[in-house]
């Protein structure tokens, strides 16, 4: 079910209770941010479907988003590039100005690589393209909750290739600039998953994803980039 801004409104001022399997406890809460009010409505009931993952709210604006955001505290944007009014990349950098803890993964259907790149500098921690399979999109959801990246392979070669300088730090998730540093102190995979408390296979997906954001193709290169930005200090 989709929560409009006044359903939002009526929530916060003490007005009835959401109805049942509106909201979970514990569930990741999702936020919908799209023009288009059919998908919209196509991705609340995919994403109901799971047990772990609730559709708190929709918003076809990226201010609307904001407002909204403001006022569910989601855990997950889901969050379209092409809009009336505010881009998509715009929301996305003022509504992690105001909500840095929210996680935005991008879900548009354009594959440009200067959209892909705008989008990552903002703060977006993902970036989907709209035919992904149905459980692909599940699964980024609770990747996006948990602190790691999802990225279409197109947008991951994108990275790679369309950068001509490394990009900023910032477009790391918390979780990641933990993993910058620890690789930057010459820690292996397995002693970052012995360090932050995780599988190898988790360290060896945040390595990978660090590098694809940031433009970079070697541990090296990441280790360079987080003493030259001041995470370390020299060796």
């Amino acid at each position: 079910m989709i929560m409009t801004r006044s359903e939002a409104a009526h929530s916060l001022s003490g007005g009835s209770p959401p109805a049942p399997g509106q909201r979970r406890t514990g569930a990741v809460r999702v936020l919908l941010v799209d023009d288009h009010a059919l998908l919209r409505a196509g991705m609340a009931r995919l994403l109901d479907l799971a047990d772990d993952v609730t559709v708190v709210g929709g918003a076809g604006s990226g201010a609307e988003g904001l407002e909204l955001a403001a006022a569910l505290r989601p855990d997950v944007v889901l969050m379209d590039l092409s809009m009336p009014g505010m881009s998509g990349v715009e929301a996305t950098r003022r509504l992690l100005a105001a909500r840095p803890e929210t996680a935005v993964v991008v879900l548009t259907s354009f594959a440009d690589p200067d959209l892909i790149i705008d989008a990552l500098d903002a703060g977006a921690i993902g970036y989907l393209l709209k035919d992904a399979e149905p459980d692909g999109l599940v699964d980024a959801v609770r990747a996006a909750a948990r602190g790691e990246s999802p990225l279409d392979p197109r947008a991951a070669r994108v990275v790679l290739t369309g950068r001509s300088r490394p990009a900023p730090v910032s477009v790391l998730s918390g979780r990641e600039k933990e993993v910058l540093v620890l690789v930057a102190e010459g820690q292996s995979n397995k002693d970052i998953a012995r360090r932050l408390d995780i599988s190898e296979r988790t360290a060896r997906t945040h390595v990978s994803h660090l590098l694809t954001k940031m433009g970079l193709t070697s541990r090296t290169q990441a280790a360079l980039l987080a003493v030259k930005e001041g995470l370390v200090q020299p060796r």
